[in-house]
């Protein structure tokens, strides 16, 4: 069995097929409980900024230096942090943020938010994705708590003694325990909180994401809406039209001139 795989063709479409047919039995509301996860290209596979360092032919190449990148961002970061990071964790998520190599996914709690990434660049003519992650369903499975972890959670949740740092994803004795789980960052910013930003964080850095998931058996915790290239423009001018592109998403002037640059091209 492969990924489940549902071709979509506006946004209406996207978020007809991602909103729940039935209410939440206990809330009454038809909310997703999914994130979500834009791809400039449908064929791509899960990568982390980390697998790809190198290069992707093959990816994981420089697995190895995981370590040594963070404690070199560690090292001459310090002046730039507007107040102390309350731990490593924060540090490490400060450093995704900022473009650093680190075995941490983006997703997003918004299916519009993903369907931007996805069709802001890339290739005119490839297929894109917005992938969907049941994180429950991988919660579940790794007996973790059914709800999406801080950064304060994760030493009581993985604590050993010594405690629980990104250090030990760097031991093998920790490398031996699978998991995945889903972290919400502080908001360091205020990207964090426009584009409802979430992420991973999987103890395997070998590997893309979605081939972790199905080498334990979990490939039904992803879905891929595949947008055929034909109706991406068509679907990006529909993001447009509800205020989904980079002047609200990347709420500074970065934004703005990307957002001009790519509205007036």
């Amino acid at each position: 069995m492969s990924i489940t795989t549902v071709e979509i063709s506006s946004l209406a479409d996207l978020i007809a097929k991602v909103t729940p047919a039935s209410p939440d039995p206990t809330t009454g509301r038809h909310r997703d409980s999914g994130v979500y996860r834009g791809a400039g290209d449908a064929t791509w596979p899960l990568l982390t900024s980390l697998d790809t360092l190198g290069g992707v032919a093959p990816a994981h190449g420089k697995a190895d230096l995981e370590e040594h990148v963070l404690r070199n961002f560690i090292r001459y970061s310090r002046p730039f942090f507007q107040a102390a990071p309350v731990n490593d964790w924060e540090v490490l998520i400060a450093a995704q943020h900022h473009g650093l190599p680190t075995r941490l996914l983006d997703w997003t709690y918004s299916p519009m938010v993903a369907a931007h990434f996805a069709t802001v660049e890339g290739n005119p003519s490839a297929d894109r994705a917005v992938w969907r992650l049941d994180w429950k369903a991988v919660h579940r499975f790794f007996r973790l708590p059914e709800r999406a972890l801080l950064i304060q959670d994760l030493e009581g949740v993985f604590g050993q003694e010594g405690g629980f740092t990104p250090w030990a994803l760097f031991e093998p004795r920790t490398r031996e325990r699978q998991f995945a789980c889903m972290i919400e960052p502080p908001s360091l910013d205020a990207r964090i909180a426009t584009q409802a930003a979430t992420f991973t964080l999987c103890s395997d850095n070998r590997q893309p994401f979605d081939s972790f998931l199905e080498a334990i058996g979990l490939r039904s915790a992803l879905t891929r809406f595949v947008i055929p290239a034909r109706d991406v423009g068509r679907l990006r001018d529909q993001l447009d039209l509800v205020s989904v592109d980079e002047r609200r998403l990347f709420p500074d002037l970065d934004g703005l001139a990307a957002y001009l640059r790519r509205y007036y091209s």
